[in-house]
């Protein structure tokens, strides 16, 4: 049976620079399973102080944030949760009667891979990208114990920032660096412009012991297939996309879904 939507229905949201269906479709898959009085709908914004104060106006329940807004949004909302603060980047918003609170789930599910992962703590970094979601990965690793690496950036001014927060050392490019575990936080591979384009040369795929792209969409990025087909293990932004939106589901409607339910949710909003 379809849910229709009424006078009590509350709305989720999104907002990035590039929408897609991902959050649309696992959000409301869960929503009507569960038969909870909740709608959830993706947009984008050029006004980003006046999209914030319409969540709190209209009584928006929960607001995703994503690419480029996830650092910008930090001095708009009431109150930040550790899981943000810590590392000055949000991605979830939540409305309680009024007051905005804020948390990175995004940090939350990338920690939860290195541990399902296994990854060993002395394996060499090189982690490619320096904006909101390369801070909360970054930082995952380093509170995971990774102490050996570097941050990849053009941007010297936001790449030496972020080496210094998560205590790794700087590049431009990957000239000279020599690294066990390589992590894409671009949008390099992602559904777009640069859907065709490699996060990493062959060569640093082929001396790496593992690569992990946070890009979710397409879940089989450029340089997901070219280490898969050099036999290297990888971490998938699918992983990472389906863990963080678990936990904005639970902030937003204080359900847990159980793991059965979350995976065919994950399967409806990947095909």
């Amino acid at each position: 049976m379809t849910r229709s939507i009424n006078r009590d229905t509350q709305l989720c949201m999104s907002l990035s620079g590039r929408p897609g269906n991902f959050g649309t479709r696992f959000q409301n898959y869960l929503y009507e399973a569960l038969d909870l009085n909740y709608v959830y709908k993706a947009f984008t914004t050029r006004d980003l102080p006046a999209a914030i104060a319409g969540i709190r106006a209209l009584g928006i329940r929960g607001c995703a944030v994503s690419m480029p807004f996830k650092e910008a949004c930090m001095p708009l909302v009431d109150h930040i949760d550790a899981s943000a603060a810590a590392i000055a980047s949000i991605n979830t918003i939540v409305n309680n009667d009024g007051r905005l609170d804020a948390y990175n789930t995004d940090y939350i599910a990338v920690r939860k891979l290195i541990e399902q992962h296994g990854l060993d703590a002395d394996m060499r970094l090189a982690l490619r990208g320096s904006g909101g979601m390369a801070k909360a990965v970054a930082c995952a690793f380093r509170d995971a114990g990774f102490r050996h690496g570097h941050i990849v950036a053009r941007n010297e001014t936001t790449g030496r920032n972020l080496a210094q927060t998560s205590g790794f050392g700087w590049a431009p490019d990957m000239s000279g660096v020599s690294a066990d575990l390589l992590v894409n936080v671009t949008p390099l591979g992602m559904e777009g412009p640069e859907k065709d384009q490699l996060a990493f040369g062959r060569d640093d795929v082929a001396r790496a012991k593992a690569v992990f792209d946070v890009v979710a969409l397409p879940p089989e990025t450029p340089v997901i297939k070219l280490a898969r087909s050099l036999g290297k293990p990888v971490m998938t932004g699918a992983e990472v996309i389906v863990l963080q939106a678990v936990e904005q589901f639970v902030l937003y409607t204080g359900v847990r879904p159980d793991d059965a339910l979350v995976a065919r949710a994950a399967a409806h909003a990947l095909t």
